[in-house]
């Protein structure tokens, strides 16, 4: 099988079941843990907006053009309190108005230890699949991307908003009581969150009392070592599939972060 690969799909269910898009063709990778698999990279790739073949891939999988004017891959993605929608300068005021100007939530998650992110409401709980996140907790719900980021911003200064990506591979996070961390980080914020208010809007920041949601992935064993494929280096990927966690396959030879390699053209064989 041959084709462009695109992020990884995921369903939650206990474990989480993992699809591998190739081209227009899906592949249930958990029926694969356990089993040889091989991913060979072709050469090619192709920008995942406009299809046109480039020689490098910028923003998860876009030619330099699609990068330079597409919404989706301005650093306020990155950084969502940079969000510059309402100063009128967003490149895709129309996607702006889908994607940024929509209920987002602020959530505390269990990944490679306690962290705090944000997500539009309809990724949930995607975002923390992807994330590798074990458990996780929304705590805030509020009315754009901007607002959610500014919240995240304040929370950072208390605890990590990344996730040790190699630590999170590593094996499951002992558990946190999430919900006592949110009891104990949120009045360390209400100055803030009491700022915000005042400029946004009495409603537009909402305290959640949701329950937490847990998360199970399809591991066989957890790798000792990481050692990451690279397809700009070695074009063969190849080993027994030990496990899927957030966008990585786990090779008893290393791990490969799919999304990191969108738009590349790849053949699949087992």
């Amino acid at each position: 099988m041959q084709g462009t690969l695109s992020k990884l799909k995921a369903t939650h269910t206990q474990p989480i079941q993992y699809q591998l898009p190739i081209g227009n063709e899906l592949i249930a990778l958990n029926e694969h843990i356990g089993k040889r698999i091989t991913l060979t990279h072709t050469g090619n790739i192709f920008c995942c907006n406009c299809g046109k073949k480039t020689k490098k891939s910028y923003s998860q999988g876009h030619c330099f053009v699609c990068m330079r004017k597409l919404a989706s891959c301005d650093m306020c993605i990155m950084k969502p309190e940079t969000c510059h929608f309402d100063k009128g300068t967003c490149r895709e005021p129309q996607w702006g108005e889908e994607h940024c100007m929509i209920p987002h939530y602020v959530y505390l998650a269990n990944t490679s230890g306690l962290k705090v992110g944000i997500t539009r409401h309809t990724q949930v709980p995607t975002r923390w699949i992807d994330q590798g996140a074990t458990q996780a907790l929304p705590i805030f719900k509020v009315q754009t991307r901007l607002q959610s980021g500014l919240v995240e911003v304040a929370l950072a200064e208390f605890i990590a908003d990344k996730t040790n990506w190699r630590n999170m591979l590593k094996g499951v996070s002992e558990e946190i009581d999430l919900k006592a961390s949110a009891n104990e980080l949120i009045p360390q914020i209400k100055n803030k969150l009491d700022e915000l208010a005042e400029l946004f809007g009495a409603t537009a920041i909402e305290c959640l009392d949701e329950e937490v949601v847990d998360l199970s992935f399809p591991i066989e064993q957890f790798p000792t070592k990481i050692t990451s494929f690279n397809f700009d280096k070695n074009p063969e990927v190849s080993g027994v599939l030990q496990g899927i966690k957030g966008q990585y396959l786990i090779f008893d030879t290393g791990v490969i972060n799919i999304r990191k390699f969108t738009a590349y053209e790849v053949t699949f064989s087992a």
